[in-house]
């Protein structure tokens, strides 16, 4: 072997050599690496790293919600307000003396009576830094006093701008300095499966704040107004609730809490809201004319089922059946006869009951509209002039 080919093989001997012990420091003793002085460390890299959780993040183009509403209600919360009224009733001292056999023997000569006060708590929600405070009709109708508490301690008495039994909202009042507003969100936007948080005062415990999501959205022919386009969440709502706030993750007022489904009294997951977009044009009619205007026919009208589609042998159950007509109406009027199937109101195709009376109910007063339907299996189409609707209490339909 020649000089230059042993030193060639040396070298190379020497260079597996020292890649050989490389590679075994680096895989089985990584420690061996760190120096002093000069710090070499290897780090494992997973193949598939855990994503770090933050608000507003995205991981596969799904949005991560924060870990806290905290900021959310502490935009909202200083502008929803505790409410609370007082009526006076009179009782007989004895239940006895209301016997109408003993009202019959004796008459009203042992009857003597006391006043009492009753009470009762709800919430509200402030709309404008001007005093303007939205709740429900039910919270405060029948009340001899109103008394409004702000979450900073401060209380004012309250006086009412107008009440809509037809949608449960009402409009408050008060005369206070430097008052929060809560931001209005647009109720028109929500998703079934957005965040929805519930603030209010349960059972006066004070101050309560819920978290859920919106189950459904535009819930009707639930029997708790006679105009129905609720908000449903799974935000525990209970007693103290009603006339306080709905909003969404950014702090915004997308509904105002009216009603729960309850067998027991309490939060069993199902809760309607006011949509805050009608609600805000009910309080708007409310402040600029003192009342809601709603256009009305005088009619009672029910969703065509399957067996009366058949009786009246019509091929599917679209439309409404015109079960009562008040006579001398503006249905009367314009020759609408119980019986008569609607299914178009001004061009518009009518699928139920609730639909049509929202449908009319949009229209002013002293407007023309022009009906379609079928009467005795012939089609037949008429015009209608609304007039503005009676107060609840004076009219069913």
């Amino acid at each position: 072997m020649t000089i230059s080919k042993y030193i060639s093989f040396i070298a190379q001997t020497v260079v597996i050599g020292l890649a050989a012990a490389f590679l075994y420091i680096l895989l089985v003793q990584p420690e061996l690496l760190k120096q002093s002085g000069n710090i070499v460390e290897v780090t494992e890299t997973p193949l598939h790293p855990e994503p770090t959780a933050r608000p507003g993040a995205a991981l596969g183009g799904v949005a991560i919600g924060p870990v806290s509403y905290a900021d959310a209600v502490q935009r909202a919360a200083p502008a929803v307000v505790n409410v609370h009224t007082a009526k006076v009733i009179t009782r007989r001292v004895h239940p006895l003396l209301d016997d109408p056999i003993f009202q019959r023997f004796f008459g009203d000569r042992f009857s003597q009576t006391r006043r009492e006060i009753q009470t009762s708590l709800g919430s509200g929600v402030l709309i404008s830094k001007q005093g303007y405070v939205l709740t429900n009709n039910h919270v405060i109708d029948g009340a001899d006093e109103i008394k409004v508490l702000l979450a900073d301690g401060r209380s004012a008495q309250a006086a009412v701008v107008g009440t809509d039994p037809d949608t449960d909202v009402a409009v408050l009042h008060i005369h206070v300095d430097n008052l929060p507003a809560i931001i209005i969100g647009n109720s028109q936007r929500l998703r079934v499966g957005d965040v929805a948080l519930a603030i209010g005062n349960p059972f006066g415990v004070g101050q309560t704040v819920t978290f859920g999501i919106i189950s459904a959205t535009g819930r009707d022919h639930l029997g708790i107004t006679a105009f129905e386009e609720f908000i449903q969440t799974d935000a525990a709502i209970n007693p103290g609730n009603s006339g306080g706030a709905l909003i969404n993750a950014s702090g915004e007022l997308i509904g105002i809490n009216s009603a729960i489904y309850s067998r027991s009294g309490g939060s069993q997951g199902i809760g309607f809201a006011i949509p805050i977009n009608l609600a805000k044009d009910v309080m708007t009619q409310i402040i600029e004319q003192g009342l809601v205007v709603r256009g009305w026919l005088g009619i009672e009208a029910q969703d065509l089922t399957p067996a009366l589609a058949d009786s009246f042998g019509l091929p599917g159950t679209e439309g409404v059946l015109i079960s009562g007509v008040l006579r001398n109406g503006p249905a009367d009027n314009a020759g609408i006869l119980p019986g008569d199937v609607v299914n178009s109101v001004n061009g518009t195709p009518v699928t139920d009951a609730n639909q049509a009376m929202k449908l009319i109910s949009k229209q002013k007063p002293d407007t023309l509209i022009e009906l379609g339907g079928i009467r005795k299996g012939e089609p037949f189409s008429l015009k209608a002039r609304v007039i503005q609707r009676p107060m609840q209490s004076e009219v069913n339909s």
